[in-house]
């Protein structure tokens, strides 16, 4: 269990803290010199459990709140400290609202320098701690009386944070690695050390961590787990890791950075959030609204745009948090704001999405996606978002410090399905095959002369809509189950036949030989065959265009039409050509070579594959898109 401290400048945090575990948490000599607290502080002891109890001492000057925060983010357990000679005063209100907005429901509130107060005194200021105390977290917190002069009530509050000790469960350590950074500094003979809270997950020895968000990539060494030397670091215990790399310095971490697993490393710069105002600020937050962002170690500029409107005192609602710098965050993570002046805390509040949209980022699909993301069961979220628009799976795990290792049972806890990379609840899976199935009844209703409809077409009018590649994968399945067919660059039913009208059909039965025999790769345009077939040469363009849409033919060029059948073999001939071809780079005339259809006709074929993807194009030379090598496989 972690203990963090809290309350007003010079109300005895220290001095409770070393009476309680024999530490003077105050390292530095300027501490020492001037009497007060300037940084944060850190003390261990076996309270009489048998476990090591990690108390974090922060300081209590107004000037130094966002030193507070750096220790306050992580703890298990709030011990406040009010004197009972001056009572409740602003840091000690401040330091409570902090708590609370932290999410602290668990502490003890202890009345220090009690040897200074009589019984009268002491009710006195009980009741007015009682009072600041209503409607926090912390509303039910005992209140104990204590001397670190005297002794009085250091064994009952000690004897009361080993039974929270005890009752205090094991924090989930299934997730990924994610270490908040509060000290850096070097140790003679083993280098750089970093100390903080292991977030989630567990740092153990010898493994490849990233420090984020400036991605460098490190090696743990050694770990101190709860002061003590540790093969492990386990979900909830403060740490000192030993950690070494290229360009890992003290001076290269800072406070505020996470060193995390790999898998974790995405910085944001960008944050939906759900913010809660504090009832003392004087005016309603609005758009763009100046603030200091603090969560876990970390401190940065931000700007608060309210997402449904201006946020008033004592209120709750969702926003954007647009940030001065990218940094390392999980959802679910704690905030809290302060002005940009450091004179007062305005609010605080959760993460909800890290990836979240610049534009169009109030509409009612957003608010609804970011109010399913509220919970803090994954599982939950993951069925309550899946039936609202595709989930990005491994966005889904990376954002909340989770591992591949965990997906199958969270598919299952939510009842979710998998399309590509991502999924979607049972139900909207059901309402997506069927939209599918209507959209394309009813583009065959209405265009009887087409063979189908075009990948990306029928993408934009599906709902829920999904990404390119997971919806590929979607008509794959749909394919392999007969439902669909894939024809080409077009989609139909099964059933659906596409017959030219009598005319055109016979047209085309003396055009289609001219397309596929010994010259198939250099065909008659438009015009030669009007005078090869005494025909119309509007008649011969309608059909050909006719042709193509029932995925017959190709225009490679203006009025330059090729089978279909012949594009393909085509393509095979070009893959070919750029697997012979030094560095995958070949030329015009290398392909007009295989194919005998001259320079100005074989530039327009590869001219064609351009603009399809096949071929990425350098001055005179082409090579293969491996992307797209398989664009006229079957």
């Amino acid at each position: 269990m972690i203990v963090g401290t809290a309350g007003h400048i010079d109300h005895g945090k220290t001095a409770l803290v070393k009476a309680l575990t024999g530490t003077d948490a105050d390292r530095l000599a300027e501490e020492k010199a001037r009497g007060i607290t300037i940084d944060l502080g850190f003390a261990y002891a076996d309270l009489g459990g048998g476990t090591v109890t990690g108390f974090v001492d922060v300081p209590g000057h107004e000037r130094l709140i966002h030193t507070m925060l750096a220790g306050a983010g992580g703890i298990d357990f709030a011990l406040l400290v009010a004197a009972a000679d001056d009572g409740v005063m602003p840091q000690t209100r401040e330091h409570l609202a902090i708590l609370d907005l932290l999410g602290i429901t668990r502490g003890f509130v202890a009345l220090t320098k009690a040897d200074l107060a009589g019984p009268e005194r002491r009710a006195e200021v009980t009741a007015e701690i009682q009072t600041a105390l209503a409607g926090t977290g912390l509303e039910k917190a005992p209140i104990l009386a204590v001397s670190a002069l005297t002794g009085e009530g250091i064994e009952v509050l000690r004897a009361g944070l080993a039974a929270a000790e005890a009752e205090t469960a094991a924090r989930n350590d299934a997730g990924l690695l994610r270490f908040a950074v509060d000290r850096s500094f070097t140790l003679a003979g083993a280098g750089t050390v970093v100390t903080g809270m292991v977030l989630g997950g567990r740092a153990k020895l010898d493994d490849s961590v990233t420090v984020s968000p400036s991605g460098l990539t490190a090696r743990i060494r050694g770990i101190h787990a709860q002061n003590r030397k540790a093969a492990e670091g386990l979900a909830g215990q403060r740490c000192a890791l030993n950690i070494a790399g290229e360009r890992v310095t003290k001076d290269a971490i800072r406070r505020g950075d996470v060193v995390l697993a790999p898998a974790l490393h995405a910085p944001t710069d960008r944050i939906d959030a759900e913010v809660r105002v504090l009832a003392s600020e004087a005016k309603p937050i609005g758009i763009w609204f100046p603030a200091r962002l603090y969560t876990h170690a970390t401190e940065v500029g931000a700007r608060i745009v309210p997402l449904a409107g201006p946020l008033d005192p004592e209120t709750q609602g969702l926003v954007q948090l647009v940030l001065d710098r990218p940094i390392a965050a999980t959802i679910g993570d704690r905030f809290i704001l302060r002005d940009t002046s450091a004179i007062r805390t305005i609010g605080g509040g959760r993460f909800l999405d890290l990836r979240p949209p610049a534009r169009k980022r109030g509409t009612p699909e957003r608010l609804a996606l970011l109010t399913a993301s509220g919970n803090e069961d994954p599982a939950a979220t993951l069925s309550a978002l899946s039936d609202l628009a595709p989930i990005e799976l491994a966005a889904f795990l990376r954002d909340r410090g989770l591992g591949e290792d965990t997906l199958s049972g969270l598919l299952i806890a939510a009842g979710a399905r998998t399309i590509g990379d991502h999924a979607l609840s049972s139900a909207a899976a059901d309402g997506l095959r069927a939209n599918l199935t209507d959209t394309l009844t009813a583009f065959h209703a209405e265009n009887p002369e087409l063979a189908g409809i075009g990948r990306e077409r029928l993408r934009l009018l599906l709902k829920p809509r999904l990404p390119t590649t997971s919806f590929l994968a979607f008509l794959r399945d749909e394919a392999a189950a007969g439902r669909i067919v894939l024809d080409g660059a077009f989609l139909r039913l099964p059933g659906h036949e596409v017959r030219l009208s009598p005319p055109d059909e016979d047209l085309w039965q003396r055009i289609h030989p001219h397309l596929v025999d010994d010259s198939r790769f250099r065909p008659p345009r438009v015009r030669d065959f009007a005078a090869l077939l005494n025909a119309d040469e509007r008649d011969i363009r309608r059909v050909l265009k006719l042709a193509q849409r029932l995925g017959q033919t190709h225009e490679i060029a203006h009025d330059h039409f090729f089978a279909r059948a012949v594009v393909e073999e085509m393509a095979a001939i070009v893959l070919d050509v750029a697997a012979q071809a030094e560095d995958g780079w070949f030329t015009a005339p290398s392909f007009r070579d295989r194919v005998h259809n001259g320079r100005k006709v074989a530039i327009e074929v590869l001219d064609f594959y351009d603009r399809l993807g096949l071929t990425l194009r350098r001055g005179d030379l082409r090579r293969i898109n491996p992307h797209r090598s398989d664009l006229f496989q079957r």
